[in-house]
């Protein structure tokens, strides 16, 4: 028997006909909508930079909306009031960052919040001013037509908050590595084309060397560490042009720059080590006879650690995370080709170990922005649409499926087969919500991820390819006769 779909998830699919929102916009906006009233004791607040506006049921307060200052005397006023006025849930909208306080107080009064995605009220008919925020959200509330956006726990949102700031350190640091080398480049100084990347080692010793006076090329050139491809010769012919003392000093403080944010990378790190060492040991699911599920042989397990060993960033943490992400995880996440130690982190970061707020892989993939977005009509697909807003999350794993292109392995044989087949941008997003995916089994079930090698997906593309011929000579009565040296009836 096929579920009836709510009037909720017909709202945020998209799926209500322009009569059937007129319809409803028709009853929310009469005094009786002949709703379901899912929370009775509900209000809404219209948040503000200076103030709020909040709005409780008729007949719970004289005045039933109230203006609220942004400070945190009138935010606890607020929230007294409302436990006052018998309210028990409150919804409201993430508008900068301005709602974190208002929620931040509200829960320490037990106050549930529903912090809703402004795209989300969009979706719903109806005409409203500003004025009307707070009524409007209430009212919405009060029939459940709102959806309540991920929070973290708390120690989940400790390492959120700085991973994020070290991120943009790490950012910052990548753009002073630019005004280096643009500083070079003014005074015809070609480093970069004879090395890769400045902030080498190489890089780094022949700038700091620069900075400190040194002119003469060949003295420069034998700062080259062993490991560049290009020639001490080479790297002495980069290293010639005009020494200006305006662009010496440009570079001088692009240096400076540079050297802060990586000072203040390894503050993050410590405040980081000491926040994943306060997180709890998460117990790793087994099955019936007590046995972890789908371990991998050890040898391979060793090889596959040196190898991402090698290919380290060089922005990754200093001290050791990646066992501290095991612990906390109770899973290899780097185990998956494409994923890192970095993109495990931001996992960790951004959602922490425990993804029961999503019950399918399918719900994980949409909260994502990876699922495919169709607007279909009379059962036909009419066009491919891009959802709106980004995922911090859901870039991490486009930029982890970006780097399979070159990968030995079973991930690495199927991107190249999508990529072929639908573009890069289709196979970046279609590979980028596999990793996903594999990440959530991974998290949710307990199994280490066992890579099959690409030659068990050519083993599967061949067998795919051989029953569609199959299933289209058979629609023809015709049958498929092998001409090879294994010649057989198919």
């Amino acid at each position: 028997m096929k579920r009836k779909v709510s009037t909720f998830e017909r709202l945020q699919s998209g799926k209500l006909r322009r009569k059937q929102r007129k319809e409803l916009a028709r009853k929310l906006d009469s005094e009786n909508p002949q709703l379901e009233v899912v929370h009775r004791d509900a209000a809404g607040i219209d948040i503000g930079n200076e103030s709020h506006f909040v709005a409780v049921p008729t007949g719970r307060d004289e005045q039933a909306v109230r203006e609220f200052g942004s400070w945190t005397a009138d935010l606890r006023r607020m929230a007294e009031w409302l436990v006052g006025c018998g309210i028990r849930t409150v919804a409201m909208q993430s508008t900068g960052v301005y709602w974190i306080a208002a929620y931040d107080i509200l829960r320490e009064h037990g106050i549930e919040v529903y912090v809703v995605n402004a795209h989300g009220t969009k979706n719903l008919p109806g005409r409203k001013s500003d004025v009307q925020e707070c009524q409007w959200l209430m009212k919405l509330h009060t029939y459940g037509l709102l959806r309540n956006s991920f929070q973290p726990s708390e120690e989940i949102g400790k390492i959120r908050t700085v991973w994020r700031v070290r991120d943009r350190h790490v950012k910052e640091a990548g753009r002073a590595v630019q005004h280096m080398q643009k500083a070079l480049t003014k005074m015809n100084i070609q480093l970069a084309n004879a090395i890769s990347d400045l902030s080498g080692v190489t890089g780094q010793k022949i700038i700091r060397a620069i900075v400190k006076g040194e002119r003469e090329p060949r003295k420069l050139a034998e700062l080259r560490h062993g490991t560049i491809q290009a020639s001490a010769e080479e790297i002495a012919n980069s290293l010639q042009g005009s020494w200006r003392e305006d662009l010496l000093f440009e570079l001088e403080q692009a240096l400076k720059d540079y050297d802060h944010e990586r000072k203040q990378m390894g503050a993050c790190d410590e405040e980081l080590k000491k926040y994943l060492a306060a997180m709890p040991t998460r117990v790793v699911a087994r099955d019936e006879e007590g046995e972890t599920k789908t371990a991998a042989p050890v040898e391979q397990t060793r090889k596959r650690r040196r190898t991402k060993a090698r290919k380290a960033r060089a922005n990754q943490p200093e001290f050791d995370v990646t066992a501290e992400l095991i612990r906390i995880l109770g899973v290899d996440l780097t185990r998956i080709d494409g994923i890192d130690v970095m993109t495990a982190q931001m996992v960790l970061s951004e959602v922490g170990p425990d993804l029961s707020a999503w019950k399918t892989e399918a719900q994980w993939a949409s909260w994502l922005n990876l699922s495919p977005q169709r607007e279909i009509s009379g059962g036909k697909v009419i066009r491919h649409t891009r959802g709106p807003g980004a995922s911090r999350l859901g870039q991490a794993f486009r930029m982890a499926a970006s780097s399979l292109i070159r990968s030995d392995s079973y991930l690495g044989a199927q991107y190249r087969h999508l990529r072929a087949r639908l573009g890069g941008i289709k196979a970046v997003k279609a590979m980028a919500r596999r990793l996903a995916c594999l990440v959530y089994r991974l998290l949710t079930r307990g199994q280490a991820y066992v890579d099959r090698g690409v030659a068990h997906f050519e083993a599967k593309r061949q067998d795919r390819e051989l029953n569609a011929l199959k299933s289209k000579a058979a629609v023809h009565g015709m049958r498929l006769v092998p001409t090879g040296p294994t010649a057989g009836s198919y």
